[in-house]
């Protein structure tokens, strides 16, 4: 898969930038520093350029991420990029090309969302993160090696993590290789906004290795049924008090989080 592009600089190759490259917007010249990340796109600290998601733009004029040339950057690579990351973001290819082929125009997408990869890492010999499309939300587990055997597809698998176990259902993908998918949500009408479908993911990979969640005993399989009741819960507070809520406004804090998802761990 080739590397994503920008303008100006190792012709084009963003594999060759080291994690630390500080890239500058050549219209406003805002920077964008790994070391800080971006808070307007709710961009964690510690994200490479090369990382940041496809949609993200200049927070400051709006500009194509293309448009950066960079600044500084000590220690070049000249190594291979992130395993996980290049894996990661073929996943994001991979489905933006179904939004775009088969998706258009489908009652079930929700078209204030688009399609991330979020909080990936490794986890045994595979790439564990949350997908977020359109129309649903799944944990994922990626081969790092696409071309590796995989069972046959529609096929499940229970997975154990710290939380609870998972159910998996076998994919495939010619340009992708083998995935698996564990639902979270689908249809994605519930979330107002990206970024509220990016913070519920980055909880649930969070809460996913909390093993207080499973000593609680609240079961994994809850996690949309406890969504939909936090947000009747909001609806009636929001009635009874009467006091309007912003319409972009997202769940906050870890407390808040753990229960959103799984439950506060009571028996």
């Amino acid at each position: 898969m080739a590397a994503r592009r920008f303008e100006g600089s190792f012709l084009g190759d963003a594999s060759r930038l080291s994690p630390g490259a500080r890239m500058e917007c050549k219209i406003c010249w805002h920077v964008y520093d790994p070391a800080e990340g971006c808070s307007v796109w709710q961009v964690p600290a510690g994200t490479p350029f090369a990382a940041l998601p496809a949609e993200w733009r200049c927070p400051n004029c709006d500009g194509e991420r293309e448009q950066f040339m960079l600044l500084h950057d000590e220690a070049a690579p000249e190594t291979a990029p992130d395993p996980v990351a290049v894996r990661a973001a073929a996943l994001e290819d991979m489905f933006r090309a179904v939004a775009a082929r088969d998706m258009a125009g489908i009652p079930v997408v929700n078209d204030k969302l688009a399609v991330r990869a979020v909080g990936f890492q490794p986890w045994q010999d595979l790439a564990l993160g949350v997908l977020v499309t359109p129309w649903f939300m799944n944990l994922i587990l990626l081969p790092l090696d696409p071309a590796v055997d995989a069972p046959v597809v529609g096929s499940k698998r229970l997975v154990d993590f710290p939380s609870g176990r998972y159910e998996f259902v076998q994919g495939f993908d010619n340009r992708l290789g083998p995935w698996e998918g564990c639902s979270l949500f689908s249809p994605m009408f519930e979330f107002r906004t990206q970024a509220e479908a990016v913070e519920v993911a980055d909880a649930v990979m969070t809460a996913l290795f909390d093993p207080e969640i499973r000593e609680g005993g609240a079961p994994t399989a809850e996690i949309r049924q406890r969504r939909e009741a936090d947000l009747a819960a909001i609806a009636e507070a929001e009635a009874q008090v009467q006091v309007p809520v912003q319409a972009d406004s997202v769940p906050a804090g870890p407390a808040s989080r753990r229960a959103l998802l799984f439950g506060t761990g009571e028996a």
